[in-house]
């Protein structure tokens, strides 16, 4: 309690110093920095760094229940299905429609190598209800994206007006050979759905919500690349604060001017109008530079009167040479939305895979109960190496939704609530 009070005094006078030298403009930092971005920085970005990493290994957490065959049958054959999120309410709900819910997820065709699922891949929109799963078929319309492929975003229904409201990712630019330019898009249409049957029209046209780029993001527009190694401008998450109403989005990021090749950092853009536009983009609220390069599919929960964030990693993306934590949910949590951060359980780490088989699920949602989707991924190695057995890559790709399961939050503590 007594270094919380120094650290309070310490930003308050933070505070008063900044605030006067941005009152008489004497303060330029560079990069067109303002002092007022500056303050931003120092007070709202928070770190994750290699000490709480480094405490993983010392802790023991309950993991994610290991991955049987009979849960590996696909919900849609023919199609590998990865990135999913549900269709919500303003305020976090899952929006439900007479026991049937709407999740919006990344499918493919079945390919011989899954990992080229990513240079096709198109947003599906499925309903589910008591564990049956239907298919409603891609979510935009042929040519209504203006990416080459739709990577991962959020969605939120409206019951007053039926309109959805659908964030993405455009990756690359319609009509190219694919690259790894990332840019964040938002379009509109109205949604119906009966008995489980779901479709949307009246489509609006796409508009960028926001672009990459300046003292913060760094500007994503590799023409090569490999999972894990690419830079971030991607995965937008709304959230709406309850405290003020306000709008955020949070997103998948790449810190600019890095010294590191592992420069991963949570961003957000902030929307006062209630009209999801003129978002306006604030620093980074986590950053692991130095540490790891992606914090993929970033999203805040709001429970308890605490801001619970969210994010997956793999552990090929942690630095070499550091420490690093195993594919996993990782969180923070925080009194507001901006922060400060603190890590979960000290470390972060909030559930991960079983140690026997460490890549079988990914991409992590946490729902506004605490429910916990995901897709499987590469389950049932049993110890069997992809280098020494490729095959292993198709045969043993899940491709299909993740049996579910629910967190216990309590505080600065979060894990796996017991079955």
């Amino acid at each position: 309690m007594q270094f919380a009070a120094l650290r309070a005094f310490v930003q308050s006078i933070v505070v008063i110093l900044l605030a006067a030298l941005i009152e008489r403009d004497e303060m330029e930092l560079g990069d067109g920095v303002s002092a007022l971005n500056f303050l931003q920085v120092t007070l709202q970005t928070s770190e994750w760094t290699a000490d709480h990493v480094a405490g993983i290994a010392s802790q023991t957490l309950p993991p994610i229940p290991l991955i049987t065959l009979s849960q590996t049958q696909p919900v849609l054959p023919g199609y590998d299905l990865w990135d999913l999120w549900p269709v919500q309410l303003t305020d976090g709900k899952t929006a439900d429609f007479d026991g049937w819910t709407v999740w919006i997820i990344l499918s493919a065709p079945v390919l011989a190598d899954p990992e080229e699922r990513h240079k096709i891949a198109r947003i599906r929109m499925m309903t589910e209800k008591s564990g049956v799963w239907r298919d409603c078929g891609n979510l935009y319309p042929d040519g209504h994206c203006p990416g080459s492929r739709e990577w991962a975003g959020s969605a939120l229904y409206d019951p007053a007006t039926g309109r959805l409201t659908s964030f993405h990712t455009a990756a690359g630019r319609r009509g190219e050979a694919p690259t790894y330019e990332q840019r964040i898009f938002q379009s509109s249409g109205v949604l119906s759905v009966t008995n489980g049957a779901a479709k949307v029209s009246d489509w609006s046209t796409p508009y960028e919500s926001f672009q990459s780029g300046g003292a913060y993001y760094l500007r994503v527009t590799q023409t090569e690349g490999k999972p894990g190694h690419i830079k971030g401008f991607r995965d937008p998450a709304h959230f709406r604060d309850p405290a003020d109403g306000a709008d955020y989005i949070l997103f998948t990021g790449s810190l600019a001017k890095s010294a590191s090749n592992w420069n991963g950092v949570i961003g957000i853009a902030k929307s006062e109008t209630g009209q999801y536009s003129d978002w306006q983009l604030l620093p980074p609220i986590v950053s692991a530079d130095g540490l790891c390069n992606e914090q993929e599919r970033p999203h805040i929960v709001f429970h308890g009167g605490l801001y619970y964030l969210f994010w997956s990693s793999h552990n090929k993306v942690f630095a070499p040479g550091g420490p690093s934590g195993p594919t996993a949910l990782y969180g923070m949590v925080a009194q507001t939305v901006t922060g400060p951060y603190r890590p979960l359980n000290g470390t972060g780490l909030v559930a991960g895979n079983p140690a026997e088989e460490p890549f079988q699920t990914y991409s992590w949602w946490v729902m506004h109960d605490l429910q916990v989707a995901s897709f499987i991924d590469l389950w049932g190695l049993s110890g069997r190496d992809l280098e020494s057995d490729p095959a292993l890559l198709r045969s043993n790709f899940g491709g299909t939704p993740a049996p579910r399961f629910r967190l216990v939050l309590d505080g600065d503590s979060a894990q796996i609530a017991a079955s």
